[in-house]
């Protein structure tokens, strides 16, 4: 499994039943994300409490299915990451229990040459 840094990921702001699987999830991406579950984007799942995430994407022959529970703390509220997709850095970093919220990223640089 490999992601690209173009994939972007879709974190649902609403708490999920961490008991439902692969088929489940799916149908949720539509109605709470307005997604599409086979776009080969990554869809991020948490539980009521935050200390449990899913990740849920297609790779073009099927889904897969990552799931992490913290033994300690919590996840950083995910109300804001639900308004936007996020990058694949954006999200290893919130797994990692870094509040996005709280940081902020350089400007792009639109280059026309080399100098």
């Amino acid at each position: 499994m490999i992601l690209g840094g173009g994939v972007k990921a879709y974190v649902c702001a609403e708490p999920v039943d961490m008991r439902k699987s692969i088929d489940g999830l799916a149908q949720l991406v539509a109605p709470l994300l307005k997604g599409d579950p086979f776009s080969g984007s990554l869809f991020v799942f948490v539980s009521r409490r935050r200390e449990k995430v899913k990740l849920l994407w297609w790779d073009r022959h099927g889904f897969w299915l990552a799931y992490k529970r913290l033994e300690r703390g919590r996840f950083p509220h995910p109300a804001l990451l639900g308004l936007r997709a996020v990058s694949v850095s954006e999200l290893a970093m919130w797994l990692e229990g870094v509040d996005l919220m709280r940081t902020r990223r350089l400007a792009v640089v639109n280059a026309l040459r080399v100098a």
